[in-house]
């Protein structure tokens, strides 16, 4: 089922890309603002977060109560969220509905109030949701994993360090939305039913007259890619294990991802059968693929009690390691299926179409057509998968654990 793109890139340098999905009756949009947790000032970890916390505390001509208010009488279904790159801004409603609510959002990235009395309050939020990883020993291993992985400040944290968040002011705030939230690299996508001229002229209307500013460059340190332990008092042992893969725009992304798709990704891959099912070493294990623009990894974490955690390491980078030698064609077929299920599914999103299509032109500068993508996709095979992992084996692993005992790591694994 294949569908025109289209885009338009306006003088102040937002792009808006959008793919029309006439069988729906809603709209959705996804808007990047180029600016991310890697943004923060190193003694601010967490002023991204923080910015987009206050941004929803009241814009334009809305006090936050009748900014919700508004929002709830349209029907928006909408969520926002700080990645490395990015502070995205999303929504979902019915589609006569998207330039009102497209509307609101400008406000909130234009004209946010960023409001005194409501400061102390933001950061409460923020700190509560720190204190919330701090209680969740999985998620605190692999923010630690993926902050080793990568190179500084790609590896930062978007919840921030509580000392950063209690020393945070409200000027730190209003100056760092201030330089960093324009529309030069920001983009906007949108997905369902609209039309496309008319969306052009409100995106226009809304946009068009944002001043650009000067792009914040990130320079990148080197990865510490070490390994480490820290300790935790508890019964249970967090695992986490990452190693170097091709980030999205390169031209074997999706033979990379084919391979932890058969690693990880459902009750017959191999991770899942052989730690939790075939062995009982632990209750849980996955691994995932991660993307920058300029770098990519496989994130894998297992979670165990102490007493099997020397074992599960071992077997979990046993497995690592095997992916290497290739997969069998009964397990692509089992990926295949599992593929096809889930294009189904984002055909009937709006939602998850615009966060695609905003993805795609970050990342390539164009989107792939859902055409495109199941066309790449049926052409994965063993050869082709098996040949990548002959030249880009698993390897070079960081290892971060969060137990009782630091465990060792088998040597030239690490």
């Amino acid at each position: 089922m294949s569908h025109l793109i289209h885009s338009h890139l306006f003088p102040n340098g937002l792009a808006l890309v959008a793919e029309p999905m006439e069988w729906l009756e809603s709209a959705a949009f996804t808007l990047l603002v180029p600016v991310g947790s890697a943004h923060d000032p190193a003694d601010r970890s967490g002023l991204s977060s923080f910015v987009c916390e206050m941004a929803l505390r009241g814009a334009g001509e809305r006090d936050s109560r009748r900014f919700i208010e508004d929002l709830d009488n349209l029907g928006v279904e909408r969520s926002e969220s700080v990645a490395e790159a990015h502070t995205r801004f999303g929504g979902a409603t019915l589609a006569a509905h998207l330039p009102a609510a497209l509307a609101i959002f400008a406000d909130v990235v234009r004209r946010p109030h960023l409001p005194e009395d409501q400061f102390e309050a933001s950061r409460q939020v923020l700190l509560q949701e720190l204190r919330a990883v701090e209680d969740e020993p999985a998620e605190k291993v692999m923010i630690e994993l993926k902050r080793r992985h990568y190179p500084e400040p790609w590896g930062r944290p978007s919840q921030g360090e509580r000392h950063a968040l209690e020393t945070i002011s409200l000027a730190d705030v209003r100056e760092h939305f201030r330089r960093q939230y324009r529309p030069n690299g920001a983009i906007l996508g949108v997905a369902g039913r609209f039309d496309w001229p008319r969306l052009r002229d409100v995106v226009g209307e809304l946009f068009g007259d944002w001043p650009a500013t000067g792009d914040a460059k990130v320079a990148a340190a080197e990865a510490r890619g070490s390994s480490a332990h820290f300790p935790y008092d508890s019964n249970q042992t967090q695992i986490g294990i990452a190693y170097p893969s091709v980030p999205y725009r390169h031209p074997d992304y999706f033979q990379a991802w084919g391979a932890v798709g058969v690693l990880s990704g459902g009750m017959s891959a191999r991770l899942f059968t052989e730690v939790r099912e075939r062995r009982g070493l632990c209750y849980a294990v996955y691994a995932t693929y991660h993307t920058l623009l300029d770098h990519g990894g496989v994130f894998c974490y297992a979670g165990t009690s102490a007493d099997r955690a020397q074992e599960t390491l071992e077997v979990t980078l046993a497995e690592l390691v095997r992916l290497g030698r290739g997969i069998l064609p009964e397990e692509l077929d089992r990926l295949k299926a599992r593929i096809k299920s889930a294009l189904v599914m984002q055909q009937e999103s709006s939602f998850s179409r615009s966060g695609a299509i905003a993805r795609d032109w970050y990342h390539l500068g164009r989107v792939r057509t859902m055409d495109e993508i199941e066309q790449i996709l049926a052409g994965l095979s063993c050869q082709s998968i098996n040949a990548y992992l002959a030249e880009h084996p698993p390897g070079g692993f960081t290892v971060v654990t969060l137990g009782p005992r630091e465990l060792e790591v088998p040597g030239g694994v690490s």
